[in-house]
């Protein structure tokens, strides 16, 4: 998978903010260390490719930071340091073919899905859907969407049609498409109808689908529309697409 520069590094300027001279510098010594590996581990990953030294460098910040206590002040700047090492790690994961650790190996530093950022969470569905294995990320992003505290997260409603569409849908979960929107205050009134509409589309093909020889004999001479069930997919995809808004980014093939 080919590495965005802009996407990897965008993180890292932002990680602290600029400190004017004046300020006294008030950074914990395990922040501190974390916040020089992020800098080495992007530079690891961008400059030199080297995606072993980018991934083992990410786990030593992320070790230091869960091994020492941090000031209380300084705990947003943290998370967005680890947050930061994250998204570093599934990219050197991701260049390395070894995508299909990359849950596994995010979780071990959040412990429980509720608590992934929503970018680490947007960058893992993106990945394995890409992969084509979304079953991979489907319990772990049902669990984040039904967590009140992520429901008032500017970027839930993004991550609830990004499940929607790369997720619940491809792999036929439509009772479960149906309940998050109805459900999910994410969705205004119009693009709760028109999501509707396409799951019961794809709830009828699917049942189509799973007619026997006999009954598909039977259906297709009563009505003139047998296409599969994944272009029917593919069209509900496009529907949903134009009530809803633009799709977020998606992750650069890999080379």
């Amino acid at each position: 998978m080919k590495t965005d520069p802009s996407t990897s590094a965008a993180p890292l300027r932002g990680v602290g903010g600029p400190l004017q001279s004046s300020e006294p510098v008030r950074v914990a010594p395990a922040q501190s260390a974390a916040v020089v590996l992020l800098e080495e581990a992007a530079d690891f990953l961008v400059v030199h490719r080297d995606f072993q030294a980018a991934l083992q460098t990410c786990e030593r910040a992320c070790q230091s930071l869960a091994n020492d206590a941090l000031l209380d002040d300084a705990a947003g700047i943290s998370l967005e340091v680890k947050c930061s090492l994250c998204v570093v790690g599934i990219q050197a994961l991701a260049e390395m073919d070894r995508w299909q650790q990359v849950l596994s190996w995010v979780l071990q530093y959040y412990q429980v899905p509720e608590k992934l950022p929503p970018k680490v969470l947007e960058l893992c569905v993106l990945l394995y859907s890409k992969m084509q294995e979304p079953g991979a990320v489907l319990e772990v992003a049902s669990a984040w969407l039904r967590d009140a505290d992520n429901q008032a997260l500017p970027e839930y409603r993004a991550l609830a049609a990004l499940h929607l569409q790369r997720v619940l849908l491809p792999l036929g979960c439509l009772s479960e498409a149906e309940e998050l929107v109805v459900g999910s205050a994410a969705f205004s009134e119009e693009q709760r109808l028109g999501t509707l509409q396409a799951i019961s589309t794809a709830r009828q093909q699917q049942k189509h689908e799973q007619l026997g020889p006999e009954d598909q004999k039977l259906n297709q001479e009563a009505s003139p529309s047998s296409l599969p069930f994944i272009c029917k997919l593919a069209q509900i995809f496009h529907w949903i697409r134009e009530a809803m808004f633009s799709p977020l980014h998606q992750l650069r093939a890999h080379d």
